[in-house]
C-alpha cells in the first residue's frame, strides 16, 4: 500500500543554463498550443506540440518529480532569459512546487547530483533545499536588476569612444515594446536604466560590452536601437547599426543594481553550530 500523498512541497535552488537552445519553461507550439488533439497534423511543430524537445523546467522536474512520485510540478523562476541566452554566474533562483508527492520527500542532494550528471554541459542546478510557499511570491514579484555580457556585431565602421564615455554612468532609455514580443506585451513606452561597465574591442567588426540593467530592460534592443524604438542605444553611441549576436546573464543583482541579489541562503541543517 502506498503512503498517502503529502501536501504541496516547495524546493528552491538556482540553475545555470549553459546552452543556447534551451528555454526556461515548456515552449509550446504557438499554433496548436500542444493540445492533445490539435497537435496531430500541426505543420508548425509536426505533431510534437512543442518547439523545443526540452526546457529547464522539464529537465529539473522530470528528475525531482519522479523521486517524489508525482507528475504535478510547477516551475517558478526569478525572471527568465530568452532561449538563446545563457544563464551563468551563480545562477537564477527558482522554486519547484510539487503536488501529490506519493513517494514522500526525496533526498535533494541525490536529486541535484542526478540532474547535473544527466545534463552535463547544458544545465546545472545547485543549492536545492526545502522552502515555503511565500518564496514563490518573493521570487516572482521582486524586480531584480541583472548583469549581462553582450557580443555585438557592427554593420560598418564604428567608434567605441562614445560608448566608453558612458562607462559607470546610469543612463535611462526609453523603450517602445519590441516587435518580437508585441504578441505578449502591452504596447507602451518603458523607461529603464542601464550602466555600461566594460567595453572590449575584438577588432573584427565585433566588440563586447558588460552592462547592468534595470528589471524589464530589453537588452537586445538596447544594443540595436530596434529601428529607433529604443533611445538612446549602443548603436547610437558607436555610430553604426549593430546587433547582439550573443548574450549571457552574468549575475542576478539586487533591485538597485548592487553586487549581490538580496536572496536568503538555504537554512542551516538542524543542529548546526552546536
Amino acid at each position: 500500500m502506498q503512503p498517502p500523498p503529502l501536501p504541496k512541497l516547495y524546493v528552491e535552488g538556482r540553475y545555470r543554463k549553459l546552452s543556447r537552445d534551451l528555454p526556461q519553461t515548456v515552449f509550446f507550439c504557438p499554433a496548436c498550443r500542444g493540445h492533445e488533439r490539435r497537435r496531430h497534423g500541426c505543420k508548425t511543430c509536426e505533431g510534437f506540440g512543442k518547439l523545443t524537445r526540452e526546457s529547464v523546467q522539464e529537465l529539473i522536474t522530470w528528475v525531482l518529480g519522479k523521486a517524489a512520485g508525482t507528475r504535478k510540478a510547477k516551475f517558478h523562476g526569478a525572471g527568465r532569459e530568452d532561449v538563446d541566452v545563457r544563464m551563468l554566474g551563480t545562477g537564477r533562483p527558482f522554486v519547484i512546487e510539487l503536488e501529490d508527492a506519493k513517494l514522500g520527500a526525496p533526498n535533494l542532494a541525490e536529486v541535484e547530483q542526478l540532474i547535473n550528471e544527466r545534463n552535463a554541459g547544458r544545465l546545472e542546478v545547485h543549492g536545492l533545499h526545502w522552502t515555503q510557499k511565500e518564496r514563490v511570491r518573493v521570487l516572482k514579484e521582486t524586480e531584480y536588476a541583472k548583469e549581462y555580457r553582450a557580443l555585438v556585431e557592427a554593420d560598418g565602421p564604428y567608434d567605441l569612444a562614445g560608448l566608453r564615455a558612458q562607462l559607470g554612468a546610469r543612463v535611462v532609455l526609453a523603450q517602445e515594446t519590441p516587435t518580437r514580443v508585441a504578441h505578449r506585451r502591452a504596447e507602451k513606452v518603458r523607461e529603464r536604466w542601464i550602466e555600461v561597465r566594460d567595453v572590449t574591442d575584438h577588432g573584427d567588426g565585433r566588440f563586447e560590452v558588460t552592462l547592468r540593467t534595470q528589471h524589464g530592460t530589453y537588452v537586445k534592443e538596447a544594443v540595436s536601437g530596434d529601428d529607433g524604438q529604443t533611445q538612446p542605444s549602443i548603436a547610437d553611441w558607436v555610430g553604426a547599426p549593430c546587433r547582439c549576436v550573443e548574450l549571457d546573464v552574468l549575475a542576478i543583482l539586487d533591485v538597485g543594481g548592487g553586487d549581490a541579489a538580496a536572496l536568503p541562503e538555504p537554512p542551516p541543517k538542524f543542529g548546526a553550530g552546536l
